[in-house]
């Protein structure tokens, strides 16, 4: 949901700092692998100590590649398969270090094994959200559905209530609780989400099927399934 208008807000918002990257001659590629470099870092490096404020603030300066990327792309008109392919995938590799990080904190300092259960449960369902829509489109549907938790909203929930946890290092009381309350929120909404996907393709595989069925069974069409036909 968040996807819609913050992406809209922020690719206005980066759009002068992207032109000024290219003018130097910089690539959207090289941004691309610095931003997640970065991301990785801020995550495995604090997380694990349990320093969320530092983290977060190291993560959240290198998370906007993810923007400034596909800006830059846009801009020099070289848009390109291997840009898109690179850029989904290390957004991937950015998501499994984050939640990586908080799951080791709660493997090991944290004393938390349901904490770190959860915070691996968030990673493994957000790469699953994200590959049933990759391989609902890959076998031609539209997988036309906003789900309630996309990579946005775990992002933004996951990392505002780390950064305010984090605040206890400085003797804010009572924020600690936060991380834990949004890890069980994005790992509910993470289900949910991979529920309307599914439904979503199920559904729309069901309909393509069947236009299918209905013009192979027209004149000179056999109606039956193709020969040598497979699941992929």
């Amino acid at each position: 949901m968040l996807n819609k208008y913050a992406r809209a807000f922020f690719t206005r918002v980066l759009t002068p700092f992207a032109a000024f990257l290219l003018r130097r001659g910089v690539s959207p590629d090289a941004v691309t692998l610095i931003g997640t470099a970065g991301v990785v870092a801020g995550a495995l490096v604090f997380f694990p100590r349990g320093e969320f404020f530092w983290g977060t603030i190291v993560i959240t300066l290198f998370v906007f590649s993810d923007l400034v990327d596909g800006n830059m792309a846009r801009q020099a008109g070289i848009s390109s398969r291997w840009g898109a392919f690179l850029d989904s995938t290390l957004d991937r590799v950015a998501d499994s270090a984050i939640f990586g990080g908080l799951a080791l904190w709660y493997a090991g300092k944290g004393d938390d094994n349901i904490l770190c259960a959860v915070a691996i449960f968030c990673l493994a369902s957000g790469q699953v959200v994200s590959y049933t829509k990759a391989r609902g489109e890959a076998i031609g549907l539209p997988v036309a559905v906003n789900g309630l938790v996309e990579r946005a909203e775990r992002l933004v929930i996951s990392l505002v209530a780390a950064g305010l946890s984090g605040l206890a290092a400085f003797g804010v009381p009572g924020v600690g609780i936060l991380l834990p309350i949004a890890l069980w929120i994005v790992a509910a909404g993470s289900a949910v989400t991979l529920g309307q996907r599914v439904v979503t393709v199920r559904r729309e595989a069901a309909e393509a099927d069947a236009a299918g069925s209905a013009g192979s069974a027209g004149p000179g069409g056999s109606g039956g399934r193709p020969s040598g036909a497979g699941a992929a």
